[in-house]
């Protein structure tokens, strides 16, 4: 795998025999990965995108956060939400189950100004393809069990920090101070101890964030897999 400034040079490289498997009667489960900032979000939009809203569904690891109503604002912003225990992974395991069993789910919204969930909920359908993105999906066994393809999404540290800087500012309404905080009492420990080892799951590795080249790669590999189910299920 090349590690070039070119975007198409930065494809991931993967043996077309290695691809995943499914379709034919239950949706093919992609994780993508990444720190905080790598670009995996994007990644994961783009391939939506690319393939097609009808196609494939999106699900945000971080939509599953734990609901903690009991407690004061100040105490649920002390809580470090880039430990594994501060999602409810188990509840995503259960729902992508579901949407292999092809029922619909519908999947919490999450208030990260407030830390809380919301009242309302998203209709997820079992579409040939489920995306679940994340800094966390490849650190927890048996979230990766029900995957057929494991990204990991890598780029420097610095990059990263200054993307997290900007979202938590201008999306999720945080202050400058707030941010650095929670980057280096939690966000860096966090990375180091569960994000970058779990790098080690990935079927396949992005280098340098973001890129072009990769989302045609997993694009492609995806048409393939649905046009082979297709041909199969005739």
């Amino acid at each position: 795998m090349s590690t070039g400034n070119d975007p198409q040079q930065n494809a991931p490289v993967m043996a077309h025999s290695d691809w995943p498997t499914g379709g034919e009667d239950r949706p093919v489960i992609i994780g993508v990965a990444g720190g905080s900032g790598s670009g995996k979000t994007t990644m994961a939009e783009s391939v939506v995108t690319a393939v097609g809203v009808n196609t494939v569904s999106l699900i945000q690891h971080d939509s599953y956060y734990r609901d903690l109503p009991h407690l004061a604002f100040e105490e649920r912003s002390k809580v470090n939400y880039d430990h594994p225990d501060s999602l409810e992974t188990e509840l995503l395991i259960h729902h992508i189950e579901e949407l292999r069993a092809g029922r619909e789910i519908r999947r919490p919204v999450y208030d990260f100004a407030n830390h809380l969930r919301t009242d309302e909920t998203v209709l997820v359908r079992p579409d040939p393809v489920v995306v679940i993105e994340g800094i966390l999906v490849l650190s927890e066994p048996e979230l990766r069990e029900v995957m057929d393809l494991r990204i990991y999404v890598d780029a420097d540290a610095d990059l990263r920090f200054m993307r997290r800087l900007r979202r938590d500012i201008v999306e999720r309404e945080r202050t400058l101070d707030s941010v650095m905080r929670q980057y280096e009492e939690t966000v860096r420990p966090m990375h180091l101890q569960f994000v970058e080892p779990s790098k080690r799951y990935a079927d396949i590795i992005v280098p340098g964030g973001y890129n072009a080249g990769a989302v045609g790669t997993i694009t492609l590999m995806i048409r393939d897999v649905l046009s082979g189910a297709r041909k199969r299920s005739l």
